[in-house]
This record gives C-alpha cells, structure tokens and sequence, in this order.
C-alpha cells in the first residue's frame, strides 16, 4: 500500500515524523506533513520530498486544536484528492517527578499527547479510505517505569487505549490501526537535558549498545503501511532494539 496514496503525518517537520515523512515519500506517497511553529523546517522537508521527485505539502495545525485538525484533513483532501494513511507522531515529553511536576506541565501533556491523538484519531477515523493504515505513537517507557515519566506514560496509556479499541471499530471497514512504541532515539525531543553519560547509559540498554535513529521508526512505519502488514492490527509494536 504505498503509490499513489495520501499520507498525513502530524509532527512531521522534524525527528520522527520527518523521517517517517520522508520514508513514505520515497514509497510513492504523497505527504501532508503538520507542524506547529517550525514553519522553517516544515519547508525545508517540503523541498526536500519534491526534489526527490515525491510530492509533500506543509500545513501549519496545532492537534489540540479540533477545528484545525479538521481544516488539516479538508486541506490534504483539496490538495490530494483523499486520505489513505494517518500518522499521528505529534507529541511532547517533559520529564519531572511528580512531586515536582507543575500543572502547567500535566495540561501541556494532557492536550498534545492525548487531545491532539484523539482529534487526530476522531477525523481519521471519519475519513480515512478503506483498507487505510493509522498509526500513533506510544513509547516504551510505558514498559520501564523509569522515575520521571509519570505524566508521560499516563498519556501513552491512553494513545495504546485509543488505537486497541479503534482498531475493532473500524477493522470492518480494512482499516488497521497500530502504535508504534519507540525506545530512546537520536531526536532533540529526546537529547534535551541529557549529557553524553546519560545517552550511553540508556545506549547499553540495547544488545546493539546504541539509541534508534528516527530512521528506524519510518522503517517500522513503512512496514505497517504496506500491504504485507495487513493482517497486523490492534498492536503496540515496540521498536527499540530490545531494551524492553
């Protein structure tokens, strides 16, 4: 499932969600990537796709944002003709033990993490073709319980609530829905704050001694998206070179 059909990848002008913009290009699909105030580097990626020989458009969306997320799918239906494959990699991570977290920070995870994949999720699931693919991003630190990830695995819950419970409610219609669950990856979202100790200490974690590249996350995404994934639906898959 790759030629001629339309993507949307929220978060995509930078870490994940361009790579995985990237990789679906490169497959034949045409790409709307969204970003919220990195107008920048969201055309940069445009350009990047186009002189690929792919086709990408850039459309300014904030997910917590119902009516933007609406205009989102209405604008890539205009400039594409429909939507076949949702990527939902929009997200945010503020690390805080909670007993220092402030509120600020718990309403700041609560309206991207879960409102933003719940509008996104909502409007897919009104407008996606059938035998489409959706795709959202929980984490594998729902699997460690590493201190200072509480308000974030508690939003992660409900993205892998949301896709297990989506995909039995549009499965009738070929439509598959999946998370994908990231180990630690070489993005800024992931280094801020981090020293170069820090970094090595969760590379030894995996058999391989090293953190994901955003380019093993699209080739996952990829997989998904095809037509040989067709039968894998429901799942939090965990990308993370075996850590978890």
């Amino acid at each position: 499932m790759t030629g001629s059909k339309v993507a949307i990848v929220t978060g995509g002008s930078r870490g994940i969600g361009r790579a995985v913009a990237v990789r679906l290009a490169s497959d034949g699909v045409a790409v709307a990537v969204t970003y919220a105030t990195s107008f920048q580097a969201a055309q940069e990626l445009v350009a990047t796709v186009q002189g690929g020989g792919g086709r990408a458009v850039a459309i300014r969306a904030d997910v917590a944002g119902a009516a933007q997320v609406l205009a989102l799918f209405a604008q890539t239906e205009s400039q594409f003709g429909g939507v076949d494959v949702v990527v939902a990699a929009a997200g945010i991570m503020r690390p805080a033990l909670l007993a220092q977290a402030t509120d600020a920070d718990f309403t700041a995870h609560v309206q991207v993490n879960i409102r933003g994949t719940f509008n996104v999720l909502r409007e897919a699931a009104r407008r996606v073709r059938d035998g489409g693919r959706i795709i959202t991003f929980s984490s594998t630190t729902s699997a460690l319980n590493a201190p200072g990830y509480g308000t974030y695995n508690a939003t992660k819950g409900a993205v892998e609530g949301f896709t297990r419970i989506l995909a039995r409610e549009i499965g009738p219609c070929g439509i598959t829905v999946n998370a994908i669950a990231p180990g630690p990856v070489e993005t800024e979202l992931f280094m801020a704050g981090k020293n170069v100790a820090d970094v090595q200490r969760l590379a030894d974690l995996a058999p391989q001694h090293r953190i994901g590249q955003p380019v093993d996350m699209a080739d996952a995404v990829a997989l998904l998206v095809s037509a040989d994934a067709g039968w894998i639906n429901g799942q939090i898959v965990r990308v993370n070179g075996g850590i978890a």
